[in-house]
């Protein structure tokens, strides 16, 4: 039996309902549907309020979309077609702001406006901004590019029209051609397709509601356009937690997982990868991203270390608190139902060759172990709680990246001696021997000859 095949106990998908069903009448939201995904699909779902389905009706889940977007910028990248480090103007000529990277774009680090220019893009048809010179004004700066995070809307219709231009279709079709499809989200789409859910606006003071517009956002839409629904998001949801070969790979979403922009304060408590949000709570990381538009607001939350998703989405402009419900219901899976670990099980026998590298190894006198790990990869801690460590995966030269911690992106070369033993690794120009200061090792700057000795 693995974790994926284990149901949630009827208690805990009672307090997940409950959970929703608080959301949904504090909030004052005309409903609110949540599901939960763990193990690669979904294993719960509910709804509270007016709704055909909890797992079948569309919502407009606004900024869930840049996340999609960043995917098939992601996807452009591996396939070598561009470089995060490109500026747009490599790709995308004649925009005013081409000096900005493609990172600097989708981490928000660009300084573009937040916005573009009146009227308020969200409640009018995107046929109001044309070209992309309407999208970006007349001042579409905030501040200098790359010495900040500063949250656009206008960068993600950048990267939307930079698809469209690689590709030569349009963002919406590469978009169902490329992650839609192959991750079988059928009930995602640019546009409403019954059933769905009418947004709405609730008077603060008083119980009554009044209809919000849906308008087709144009050259904004790779910003906020998506409808989806809980079980698609799900599928989503679960992408984003270990990838897929047909969309993008675990390296690749792990990239994105990635903290890219600085903190803006001291205590924060949040940042941003690759087009995901990162934020802490409960004391746990959360990735995933919250969404709005007028009339909706969605939220895709999971925990990697704990295989659990959450999605919620609502039909009011206002009112309900998303990040924290969503949050919440992670929190009751994983404190009522914690993780069952992998079954531990031998590595292929075609693995053996790594077997002569595990072991003690020395940094000077710190000490550190070397093990294989079931990914193929290896990884090298401190044994002592005292040192840097990283998880490294085995490159086609017969070296290993860096994947983590202080080491992250640092190459890992075994040297080995005339008569192809092992003689030490090397990292980052660290030496690392299996003796502290052999007095044959390569260490650099020698050994004394003395040797070790005890005091006079």
């Amino acid at each position: 039996m693995t974790s994926s095949s284990v149901p949630l106990l009827p208690a805990t998908e009672r307090s997940l309902l409950h959970r929703i069903a608080v959301g949904q009448s504090e909030g004052r939201t005309p409903s609110l549907v949540g599901a939960i995904a763990r193990g690669g699909r979904m294993v719960w779902a509910g709804a509270w309020g007016d709704v055909a389905s909890a797992t079948d009706t569309q919502y407009r889940v606004g900024s869930i979309t840049k996340t999609f977007t960043a995917v098939l910028v992601m996807r452009l990248r591996d396939e070598g077609v561009l470089g995060l480090e490109d500026p747009l103007e490599k790709h995308l000529p004649d925009t005013g702001v081409g000096g900005v990277t493609i990172a600097q774009l989708l981490s928000h680090t660009a300084g573009l406006s937040a916005e573009s220019p009146a009227p308020w893009w969200e409640r009018t048809p995107g046929g109001l901004r044309p070209g992309l010179a309407d999208v970006l004004g007349e001042r579409p700066f905030a501040h200098p590019p790359g010495r900040g995070h500063h949250y656009s809307n206008t960068g993600y219709a950048l990267l939307g029209s930079l698809v469209s231009a690689v590709r030569g279709i349009p963002w919406e079709e590469a978009l169902r051609a490329e992650i839609l499809e192959p991750l079988g989200m059928h009930r995602t789409t640019s546009q409403p397709v019954a059933p769905y859910a009418k947004g709405w606006a609730v008077h603060p003071w008083a119980d009554v509601l009044l209809p919000e517009p849906a308008e087709d956002l144009g050259l904004m839409a790779p910003a906020g356009q998506l409808w989806s629904t809980t079980a698609d998001l799900c599928r989503f949801a679960s992408f984003l937690a270990g990838g897929d070969a047909r969309v993008l790979s675990a390296e690749s979403v792990r990239e994105m997982r990635t903290p890219a922009a600085p903190p803006i304060t001291e205590n924060w408590d949040g940042g941003y990868g690759l087009g995901v949000q990162l934020i802490r709570r409960d004391g746990r990381t959360l990735v995933g991203h919250s969404g709005s538009l007028p009339g909706f607001v969605a939220g895709l939350w999971l925990s990697v270390d704990d295989d659990v998703a959450a999605v919620v989405l609502a039909n009011a402009t206002s009112g309900p608190q998303l990040g924290a419900l969503v949050s919440d219901l992670v929190r009751i899976v994983v404190e009522a139902e914690p993780r069952f670990p992998e079954p531990w099980r031998p590595l292929p026998e075609d693995d053996a060759p790594t077997l002569c590298l595990t072991g003690s190894w020395y940094w000077g006198t710190y000490a550190y172990g070397l093990k294989a790990l079931a990914d193929g990869g290896v990884e090298l801690q401190p044994l002592r709680d005292v040192g840097r460590g990283s998880r490294f995966r085995p490159l086609p030269d017969g070296t290993w990246l860096g994947l983590d911690g202080y080491y992250d992106g640092e190459v890992l070369r075994v040297v080995r001696r005339e008569d192809g033993s092992v003689s030490h690794l090397d990292l980052g120009s660290f030496v690392f021997t299996r003796e502290p200061y052999g007095p044959e090792d390569a260490v650099p700057g020698g050994v004394d000859e003395g040797g070790w000795r005890g005091a006079r």
